[in-house]
């Protein structure tokens, strides 16, 4: 494996992230399943809905940053700062254009209706930035980054 590629797979901060925002993602499915008693696997591509997969991102990826850098770090800082943008965007800016969506296709004037699921609520992305830490910080500590998962498993022996 060459040196760059396998500096993206070791890189245990992205992969966790990405892992907290997938299992968010799945989690929609699984709600969609029990609450609505309906099989949708568009939920799984669709932005909006219970917990907030943007938000589970970045908590989960800001957490383990932390965890690998320091928590006392501009990295970690810049990295928390962005991570509140993105929370308050989210349930603020995005869900209101969401609504105003809505009024606009409620008036019946538009040739495609507009999408209304755009943000979240404020419990959406509580959820969301709580599941992001509890999905990655675990997986980083407990299992590492992909490549050393894969080395541990015998899959590659030497990266170099």
């Amino acid at each position: 494996m060459s040196a760059p590629l396998a500096g993206i797979f070791d890189n245990g901060v992205m992969w966790w992230g990405l892992a907290a925002c997938g299992v968010a993602q799945l989690s929609k499915l699984v709600i969609e399943l029990v609450v609505h008693r309906r099989w949708n696997p568009r939920v799984l591509l669709e932005t909006g809905g219970m917990p907030s997969s943007h938000s589970a991102l970045l908590t989960g990826t800001t957490a383990a940053l932390g965890w690998v850098q320091g928590f006392d770090g501009p990295l970690f800082a810049l990295a928390a700062v962005l991570c509140f943008v993105v929370l308050y965007d989210a349930s603020g800016v995005r869900r209101a254009a969401g609504l105003t969506a809505a009024r606009v296709n409620a008036m019946g004037d538009t040739p495609k209706p507009l999408k209304e699921n755009l943000g979240h609520t404020r419990l959406e992305v509580l959820i969301g930035a709580l599941m992001g830490p509890l999905v990655a910080l675990p997986g980083l500590v407990l299992l590492g980054s992909p490549l050393h998962l894969a080395q541990g498993l015998g899959w590659f022996t030497a990266v170099g």
